[in-house]
């Protein structure tokens, strides 16, 4: 059985998509979390996330927590579901380079443009810009980064884009984008089972 620690509007909202996407059967296990950007919430005792964080998701009495780690695993053990070319498949490589590119180097162009910080800092600006042109070149070749199929790398790179979208520059192919993966209909039921879980998720 499969449960993920969730609390709503936040990094775990994306891996309700991902199992929906997946179709395996789970459970969810509301938890309230210290919300850094509010400073609203206290941490949940029952989270066994090592900082009381979520995404947390047990799988069989196998703990794993951080987003690119439960994307990487679900798609494994969960082949079946096509989000991920499989370890010995030629484009496992390329697939790896994404999640890793969405953790390390979107994810801080995404704060630093929802924040403030592009304008005092030359370096972070030529970063924003390159992630930019990263993802604008990806998606000017195909409807998904990896090309014509949506993958576990899209789910990541959408779900940011979704909540940081003021972060980047206007672009019709980004709209356009993330649109396609908030229309999948593992992403609408995801956000009906997230918005139904209660604005804090209190444990």
């Amino acid at each position: 059985m499969i449960t993920l620690f969730h609390a709503p509007q936040s990094r775990s909202s994306r891996i309700v998509w991902l199992l929906e996407e997946i179709g395996a059967p789970y459970v969810i296990r509301p938890v309230s979390i210290y919300r850094p950007m509010t400073g609203e919430g206290v941490p949940d005792e029952a989270n066994p996330h090592p900082d009381r964080r979520v995404p947390a998701l047990d799988h069989d009495g196998v703990l794993v927590t951080e987003s690119i780690a439960i994307v990487q695993y679900l798609c494994e053990v969960f082949p079946q579901a096509g989000l991920a070319p499989l370890p010995g498949d030629a484009r496992r490589g390329e697939f790896l380079s994404w999640i890793g590119w969405y953790a390390c180097e979107m994810e801080p162009a995404l704060f630093a443009g929802m924040t403030g910080a592009l304008a005092g800092s030359p370096q972070k600006q030529r970063d924003h810009e390159a992630v930019v042109r990263r993802l604008g070149t990806a998606l000017g070749r195909a409807p998904y980064v990896m090309g014509e199929r949506f993958s576990g790398a899209d789910l990541l790179i959408a779900s940011a884009l979704g909540f940081g979208r003021s972060a980047f520059p206007a672009s019709a192919a980004f709209d356009a984008y993330l649109e396609r993966c908030k229309s999948r209909p593992a992403a609408i039921r995801g956000l009906a089972l997230d918005v139904a879980s209660g604005p804090q998720g209190g444990a």
